[in-house]
């Protein structure tokens, strides 16, 4: 059995990355599927490999997917029994019959190494680079643990999403009436909606924090003053105070003209004058957007969103 007896008693099986650079990884906690590319983000030794779904910790070797494993058993199988086939036509023999009544006796090896189990992997949503550690990796949906440092990207995609607010923004000043509108509309929006998901992915994460941990999980941050109110109970700290007191008042306003965009079709109504405190509004007619509003307005959500995020961190 010498082809056999040469392949030893262990097998060193490469997994393939995909053409892409990625590599396909799966918890074992979760059993979710993500994606990283290997030489990006920390080096060392004795690294830990983080689910960026639920944030389980464990050595790389334990994020194997399913798929992959089953390529490494084929090809462990193939190698057996491709050695083995070899091996037993080394015993093939052929006697011919001798004599005019004689007996012919022989033995033929047929058959062909077991084929290897080959895979793809899997097309995902969201392509992060983290801003931390500089791993390059891919996740289902968009807010994740990074794989490498176990950070959360939670205001990375803040910033990402304001960006493309940004975007919108400039792209509404090269056009002219009803549409640009609408833009500048739906940059307003867009922007309270990028925040909504921050904060709320937020508490998520960190809801073992909170002082109620399943409220903490379910906190909207569309209407600031609510906000304000559940996070002081749950976590402690005043939301408001990452702001000064007029930029406040100006995040709020913005806030409310989101809720009339999103409910009243941009019509002022009487709610809208008594929690605004918008002098310029009128009853009965549309709400202005101006750009330099939603620019303000981009800079104050970042600006409160570094403050929500080091306090729900560092909180014990």
């Amino acid at each position: 059995m010498r082809h056999v007896e040469q392949l030893g008693d262990r097998f060193s099986i490469p997994i393939p990355q995909a053409s892409d650079g990625y590599l396909g990884r799966e918890c074992p906690e979760c059993d979710q599927y993500f994606k990283i590319t290997p030489g990006t983000g920390l080096t060392g030794v004795d690294l830990q490999c983080h689910c960026p779904y639920c944030g389980h910790a464990a050595a790389p070797n334990q994020f194997f997917t399913k798929a992959q494993i089953a390529y490494a058993r084929s090809v462990v199988i193939n190698k057996v029994t491709g050695a083995l086939i070899k091996d037993m036509k080394r015993l093939e023999f052929n006697h011919r019959p001798k004599g005019a009544f004689g007996f012919g006796i022989s033995m033929k090896v047929k058959g062909r190494p077991r084929p290897i189990c080959h895979y793809s992997e899997m097309e995902l949503e969201e392509e992060v680079v983290c801003d931390t550690c500089t791993l390059r990796y891919t996740v289902f949906g968009t807010f994740a643990f990074c794989p490498d440092c176990g950070k959360h990207n939670s205001l990375q995609i803040l910033e990402k999403n304001l960006s493309l607010v940004q975007q919108q923004i400039e792209l509404a000043a090269t056009v002219n009436g009803d549409l640009s509108a609408q833009l500048l509309s739906d940059a307003l929006e867009n922007g309270v909606s990028a925040f909504d998901g921050f904060g709320r992915e937020t508490c998520r994460v960190h809801a073992s924090k909170a002082t109620n941990s399943a409220k903490a999980e379910s906190v909207s941050f569309q209407n600031l003053g609510g906000a304000q109110k559940n996070l002081l109970s749950l976590f402690g700290f005043e939301l408001s105070a990452g702001l000064l007191p007029d930029e406040w008042l100006c995040l709020c306003r913005c806030f409310q003209k989101r809720h009339l965009l999103a409910h009243n079709m941009g019509i002022v109504d009487e709610e809208y004058v008594r929690k605004s405190n918008d002098h310029q509004a009128v009853i009965g007619r549309k709400v202005a957007i101006r750009s330099d509003e939603v620019l303000s307005m981009l800079c104050l959500i970042r600006k409160l969103g570094s403050h929500l995020s080091s306090n729900v961190t560092t909180r014990p």
